[in-house]
């Protein structure tokens, strides 16, 4: 089964299962296990960090034909509609933090994780007190000091493409650091609020947070320009390393593959190590 679902990041540790710790994966795994009688594991597209939200988040789970059938209670329903109204009606404790948008049957070889084509996240900052809102501030990163936007786009342009994005990344144990960035640009709203868009085939854990935190110190003025471009070819992890506050990150968007026949062949490919020369 294939899950669409997003969710306030605020008040939870993150997506991943941590003992003791409130997390989307324990809400969502917890809320599965009511409904189908049984622990159920997920895998999801992309782990978001503690207070990191998301509008599109899809994750992916096996059940059985049996369970799969029983999932409409025998009523005259789409089991994957059938899903969602009874996810929506456990998840309500969750007080509209966690919402289940859509559910499907799963085509065949899909994994959330590894057959994604990319993600796309956003990044709100309100740069300078007199743009500061508290009706925002569960999403938006306050700013104290002007942004350049300038100054902030041509940082972003010096990170696109394939990389070792190491100085930008927490790494974990056997894992590469190897991405291919798309596309990384800051933009202002009509509220005079700067949007940061960024999209990648996946990204480090950290790796948005580093990125724009690392253009903000150009951007204010503390690095000179040009320094992002450094920090990329250094590819060493340092004190250097800003993380931007996590509660203005939303996950946007996952992508896949429009034809099915191409679903587990995407899901083979990525699991495949990255190398920097790869196309």
């Amino acid at each position: 089964m294939c899950l669409r679902l997003g969710y306030d990041g605020s008040s939870y540790n993150g997506w991943a299962l941590q003992p003791g710790l409130p997390t989307i994966q324990g809400v969502l795994e917890a809320a599965l296990e009511m409904l189908i009688r049984r622990p159920i594991r997920t895998t999801v597209a992309g782990r978001t960090d503690a207070g990191v939200h998301a509008r599109h988040q899809m994750v992916h789970f096996d059940l059985t034909e049996a369970e799969f059938a029983s999932l409409n209670r025998g009523a005259d329903l789409d089991p994957g509609y059938a899903l969602v109204r009874r996810l929506r009606g456990v998840l309500g404790r969750e007080e509209g933090r966690v919402l289940v948008h859509e559910a499907y049957l799963a085509p065949t070889g899909f994994d959330a994780r590894f057959s994604a084509l990319w993600r796309r996240y956003a990044y709100r900052i309100a740069d300078g007190p007199a743009r500061f809102d508290p009706l925002t501030r569960a999403f938006t990163m306050w700013h104290k000091k002007d942004l350049n936007l300038e100054l902030l786009n041509a940082e972003a342009q010096s990170l696109l493409g394939r990389h070792d994005f190491l100085s930008f990344c927490k790494p974990r144990e056997r894992a590469t650091t190897i991405r291919t960035l798309t596309e990384f640009t800051f933009e202002r709203d009509e509220a005079g609020i700067i949007v940061a868009h960024l999209k990648a085939d996946a990204f480090c854990h950290n790796m948005v947070r580093a990125m724009i935190g690392a253009c903000i110190a150009v951007g204010d003025g503390s690095q000179k320009p040009g320094w992002v471009a450094e920090r990329l070819e250094m590819a060493v992890r340092d004190s250097k390393n800003m993380l931007a506050d996590p509660r203005a990150l939303v996950l946007e968007e996952v992508a896949y593959p429009q034809d099915q026949a191409e679903i587990a062949w995407r899901a083979q490919a990525t699991r495949q190590r990255r190398v920097l020369d790869q196309q």
